[in-house]
């Protein structure tokens, strides 16, 4: 029988809840929290370490489900606890404590599948509805893998892991300690970067974008920094009418790389 803890004050909860609020504690021991029936069965089972659940949720959670998660250590707990433990104010009864994923430049690139890379480069992105979205466009529009700054949001806070719909699983990803070296290393391989900036003289659907692209897109309220501006290989608008100065980070990358992606679908048919 599965151990129960009914107990808030029990130190695996205490641990819990700090691996949901601390980024230090998630990146000293490369844990993170998955929350929610959905999230937890879109895993792969080989991060997955822990498994916390409710009576109520072993109960009502259809049987393969259930035959899943009882096939890793499995704690159950009342709902008072996972009401502590969890991030949602309704949580649905379960949570794992899971491995962070990590990947290799060459994956990022897009390497393993020989694919040109298209990569979003991010700096200092602040929103985690805007740093999840960001992933889970990225993979529907077919992006090789995502570079960002170390001044952007955790992307193991909870909030983001929830809005990236188990994107963080499928899209490579790396932190970068220097962009503008990192700009220069992609130069190197032949991938062309363009800033996303308000003081673009090309329209981004005037560009070639079957070849190696990155597409830089900057922090919410003040876009991206001058030095990195400069790194890149062209400065690129995305023309707008109205009154409107600006679009949202995500709503911004995902135009840019569904038009990479109708560039490359197209050549494809070619």
């Amino acid at each position: 029988m599965p151990e129960k803890i009914t107990s808030v004050s029990n130190p695996r909860i205490r641990r819990l809840v700090e691996l949901r609020k601390k980024a230090k504690l998630r990146r000293e021991t490369g844990m993170f929290l998955i929350e929610g029936t959905r999230l937890c069965a879109d895993t792969p089972e080989p991060f997955i370490t822990e498994v916390y659940a409710t009576e109520e949720w072993l109960s009502d959670a259809p049987d393969q489900e259930k035959a899943r998660m009882s096939g890793f250590p499995l704690t159950v707990v009342s709902e008072e606890v996972m009401a502590k433990a969890a991030d949602t104010e309704t949580p649905q009864g379960i949570l794992c404590v899971t491995k962070m994923p990590t990947y290799t430049m060459e994956e990022l690139m897009g390497r393993d599948q020989k694919a040109e890379p298209l990569l979003l480069v991010l700096e200092d992105i602040r929103d985690p509805g805007n740093l999840g979205t960001i992933f889970r466009t990225a993979e529907a529009a077919g992006a090789t893998g995502i570079l960002m700054s170390r001044g952007t949001v955790d992307l193991f806070n909870p909030k983001v892991v929830r809005a990236t719909m188990s994107a963080i699983f499928r899209m490579p990803f790396a932190v970068s300690g220097d962009l503008c070296a990192d700009l220069e290393r992609l130069r190197e391989q032949g991938i062309r970067s363009y800033a996303a900036h308000l003081g673009g003289t090309r329209a981004y659907d005037a560009l070639p974008l079957t070849g190696g692209s990155a597409f830089l897109i900057g922090n919410e309220g003040n876009g991206l920094s001058a030095e990195i501006t400069e790194a890149a290989d062209e400065k690129i608008i995305i023309p707008m009418s109205g009154g409107a100065e600006s679009l949202n980070a995500a709503m911004a990358a995902g135009i840019l790389l569904f038009e990479a992606s109708r560039q490359r679908r197209a050549a494809a048919l070619q």
